[in-house]
Formats: C-alpha cells, sequence, structure tokens
C-alpha cells in the first residue's frame, strides 16, 4: 500500500491503531524479502504469504471501520425532531401534541431513547411547537423522510355542529452529526438566558438555566430547557442550531438543483405538505407515494413500518416525482 493510502487509515482515530499495525507488517515484509534467494528461501516465501494475508485482513477491517464512519455520517443515530403546531388554532395544537406522541410511541418500539428539549404548550395542553433528541440505531436513516407539513382531516370533540376541520402541523427532523460543515460567527448570535419552567424544584425555579439563541442572520431561533446548567443548554441549543443551519443550506442547493430535486421523495422543506390524516375515513395518505394506509389509531400509536418501509423503498429504487400540493379526499 501506498504511504497515501495508508495515511487516510492513520489519521482516523477509529483506524490508527491498525494502519500502525499494517506499517509494522509492511517493514517486517521488507526484510523477510532481502533474505530471499538464500539458504532460507522457502521460509522466507512461507512466511510472507503469512504477512500477505494479515495486511489483507488489516486492510479488510479498515475499510469496514470507514464505510461504517462514512454511513454513520450519512445517517447518524442522533437527531432532533421538531414539530409545530400550524393552522387551525387549538386544534392544531393538539394535532402537533398527537404528532410527537406518534414519533415517541415508534421511538419505544425501536427501543431509542427519546428527551424533550423544550415545549411550549397551547391552553388545551397540546404543543404550539416542541422539541426532542431522539438517539438509537437508524433513527435518522427511518425518519428522514417526515419533514413537512402533516394535515389532519377529522370533528372537533369541541365542534356541535359537526363540521369537518383541516389543522396542520409542521415537521422537521435535523440529524446530529458528529462533524459539522457550517461555521458560525459569533457575532451573528443573540444569546438570552431564563428561568426554566414547569416541575424540577427550586433550582428550575430561581436560577436562569433556560437558553434561548437566535441567529439574526437568518432569523432562526432555537431553545434548550432540558439540561441542569446553563452551559450545557447553551452547548444543546448551539448543536439545535448547527443543525438547521445546515439543512437550510442543504434545502437551498436542492432548490438550486431542480432536477436533481424531481427525482427525491421529498425537498425536506418543513413548508411542504407531504401526509394527510382523514380521521373519518380511517385512512392516512402520502401524496408523495399516492398511497394509503387505513387503521389510523394504530399508526398514531407508533406503527408507521408499512409506510416508512415503502418511502425508504421507493426511494432506493429510483427517481420519485414529489406531489406536495395534491388535495386529499
Amino acid at each position: 500500500m501506498k504511504d497515501g493510502d495508508l495515511a487516510k487509515y492513520k489519521d482516523n482515530p477509529k483506524t490508527s491503531y491498525l494502519a500502525e499495525e499494517y506499517s509494522r507488517l509492511e517493514k517486517e515484509e521488507q526484510e523477510i524479502t532481502s533474505m530471499e534467494g538464500g539458504d532460507l528461501d522457502s521460509l522466507a516465501r512461507d512466511e510472507k504469504v503469512i504477512l500477505t494475508e494479515q495486511k489483507e485482513l488489516l486492510k479488510n477491517e479498515m475499510d469496514r471501520i470507514l464505510e461504517v464512519e462514512t454511513k454513520e455520517e450519512a445517517f447518524p443515530n442522533e437527531l432532533i425532531i421538531e414539530v409545530r403546531a400550524g393552522v387551525g388554532g387549538e386544534e392544531a395544537a393538539l394535532f402537533a401534541e398527537e404528532i410527537a406522541e406518534m414519533y415517541k410511541s415508534y421511538a419505544a418500539r425501536r427501543a431509542w431513547s427519546v428527551r424533550i428539549l423544550s415545549e411550549s404548550l397551547s391552553p388545551l395542553r397540546g404543543y404550539k411547537e416542541a422539541t426532542f433528541e431522539m438517539k438509537g440505531e437508524g433513527c435518522y436513516e427511518r425518519l428522514r423522510f417526515e419533514t413537512g407539513v402533516h394535515r389532519i382531516q377529522r370533528v372537533p370533540a369541541t365542534e356541535k355542529s359537526g363540521r369537518i376541520h383541516t389543522s396542520t402541523a409542521s415537521v422537521a427532523i435535523l440529524p446530529l452529526r458528529k462533524t459539522h460543515k457550517f461555521e458560525v460567527n459569533p457575532g451573528d448570535l443573540r444569546i438570552e438566558f431564563s428561568r426554566s419552567g414547569g416541575a424540577g424544584g427550586q433550582n428550575v425555579n430561581k436560577v436562569e438555566t433556560a437558553v434561548r439563541i437566535v441567529h439574526t442572520p437568518t432569523g432562526i431561533d432555537v431553545r434548550s430547557t432540558s439540561e441542569r446548567s446553563q452551559n450545557a443548554n447553551r452547548e444543546k441549543a448551539m448543536t439545535i442550531l448547527l443543525a438547521k443551519l445546515e439543512k437550510l443550506e442543504e434545502e437551498k442547493q436542492a432548490k438550486a438543483l431542480t432536477a436533481t430535486r424531481r427525482e427525491q421523495i421529498g425537498s425536506a422543506d418543513r413548508s411542504e405538505k407531504i401526509r394527510t390524516y382523514n380521521v373519518l375515513q380511517d385512512r392516512v395518505t402520502d401524496h408523495r407515494l399516492k398511497e394509503s394506509w387505513h387503521n389510523l389509531p394504530s399508526i398514531f400509536g407508533g406503527n408507521l413500518d408499512s409506510i416508512l418501509d415503502t418511502l425508504a423503498e421507493k426511494a432506493s429504487a429510483g427517481p420519485l416525482a414529489t406531489v406536495a400540493e395534491e388535495e386529499a379526499v
């Protein structure tokens, strides 16, 4: 192996020790090569065969580690779910809460962990907006197509005339990658501190641990209230901000490449309507797939695999046009 090829393994902390062993075997191989042609020629050839096999095993293992790392970078095992009520007033806030609970139930089925980072409740205890951190093997790969506007059609419990209401909630799925491509100018940040709300003892009520960061050039606003210290909440809020800025940059690039964008299942734009839940007809329709599923109680209970499997299958099979504005009936 050339020095340049070996350098990528030496520079990676996960493969550096294997690369050093590979170098040691190469030196040993060179020493044995100098012994060939003499009385020990047969032994030298046998030893070189063994060294070649050992080197091959090391290279395969290093390649496997880098391949796993590349996949983890593309599909990290940590993400942020942000849910916001859209049009529909209190009914939209209640729907946003149902959507959040649906993903939390799905995470429980997959043995993923979920933690609330911040939440803003409506008068009826629905979500005006809420942010969750989710961790688990394959979580981003499974949920990456859920970003967009979700719509529900139903008769609210408070509706006496029986009229069908349409409400919406937007979802953003943000991967938390180990390395960030976006660099933030500290001068572009406005950081505010406040007391965390809710139960948590005297510390929560007396100490300003909650953090809000505003990125002034884009107006992106992030909050973290879940951690026990101000520094921890600030670090968490910065992580969310970087994920949002990288997502925004990805969306800009996708919109610039119109032809490429048409070949995706969705633009990952949270303003794009992707799915409608029709309660009266017990049906959920994904507008990108032009397919429907029944048994809404089960789906809201976290039984999402049939939908997510179809999305993944269509995404891997080839181009699929987005039908973001199709009206569901």
